[in-house]
């Protein structure tokens, strides 16, 4: 009889250290499920710099140069007023579209509000 007792408790203590295995498992796998997720978050967030970074660059530069000529032509009016006003305007334009992609590289950066956090209970 007492062996019985005692392989009853056997088993049954052995099936107790395996569920506690088990949940262990589960909650390694999660951790390890919610480190992969942040490091694919994070890749996709320097990728988006990194294009946005490239843009900004981009219209920084043609917006410079647009204004640069502005100003030449605005400085030739005084001398040579058909040349200066094509210039007013060339470079206005030129201005105008850098401006445009300047905002289309700021829009890139912002996606808008973050997402709350989801807690697993």
């Amino acid at each position: 009889m007492k062996k019985y007792c005692f392989f009853i408790i056997f088993l049954f203590g052995t099936q107790l250290y395996g569920k506690a295995q088990t949940t262990e498992s589960a909650r390694i796998d999660s951790l390890e499920k919610t480190v992969l997720l942040l490091d694919k978050e994070i890749y996709d967030i320097n990728l988006n710099l990194y294009n946005s970074q490239r843009q900004l660059k981009r219209g920084i530069f043609v917006a410079t140069l647009g204004y640069t000529v502005t100003i030449i032509g605005g400085q030739l009016l005084g001398t040579r007023p058909e040349l200066g006003e094509a210039l007013l305007y060339t470079g206005g334009a030129i201005g105008i579209a850098g401006t445009v992609v300047l905002v289309k590289g700021f829009n890139k950066i912002s996606l808008g509000p973050p997402k709350p956090p989801r807690f697993e209970q």
